[in-house]
């Protein structure tokens, strides 16, 4: 079983596109090596392949790393099952992995973020709490982005590590996380993880 993002960038054309591109590589380069795992086409699309256990968090954190840019964000589909063909390109490749992830990126809406898997009970109450996290998410700032950015590479370190980093102070970390909604989207993200496990 392999999960496949596949997603765009929201106004792509606006502001300093090297830099988001840059931030969207790095990331992509971060999960796998480009083509075999991740390519970037049209511009402005992009697709990658990663472990199905894996695959919340990394839209997570892509949606982190996009949205230090103030007019940027970014839309995603996550689509689970298998990859029946391999190529060396990601964007020849296929299976049911790549066809859920490419129908639920058609039909995102006003959504940011959604799931697909083989099963339909389980999608809705993911993309339930999907939803309802992408409220918060969508809205984070270019500081709370950066902070959610740095606490997702950082996962083992505390907050007083975290501020060193980013040379902030540790309540200004605190607030940014918590104004971020970082612990309930990482439940949620828990909870994907359990759920998926059991497909």
């Amino acid at each position: 079983m392999v999960a496949v993002i596949t997603g765009d960038v929201i106004n792509s054309r606006k502001g300093d596109v090297e830099k988001w591109l840059k931030l969207l590589k790095d990331i992509l380069n971060y999960y796998g090596e480009e083509p075999k795992d991740w390519e970037i086409f049209r511009g402005d699309s992009f697709q990658l392949l990663i472990a199905p256990e894996k695959a919340m968090l990394a839209a997570i954190h892509i949606k982190s790393a996009i949205k230090q840019i103030k007019s940027q964000d970014v839309r995603m589909a996550i689509g689970i099952g298998d990859e029946k063909y391999k190529s060396s390109k990601i964007t020849e490749s296929n299976g049911s992995a790549f066809a859920r992830s490419g129908d639920c990126f058609e039909s995102l809406k006003k959504q940011t973020l959604a799931v697909k898997s083989n099963n339909e009970n389980l999608d809705q109450s993911l993309n339930l709490m999907l939803s309802l996290s992408m409220l918060i998410a969508n809205n984070w700032s270019s500081t709370v982005s950066e902070v959610i950015k740095t606490a997702i590479e950082n996962s083992k370190k505390n907050q007083k590590t975290l501020a060193k980093l980013l040379d902030k102070s540790q309540s200004s970390i605190s607030e940014a996380l918590k104004r971020g909604g970082f612990e309930e989207i990482m439940n949620v993200n828990d909870f994907y993880i359990n759920q998926i496990s059991k497909l």
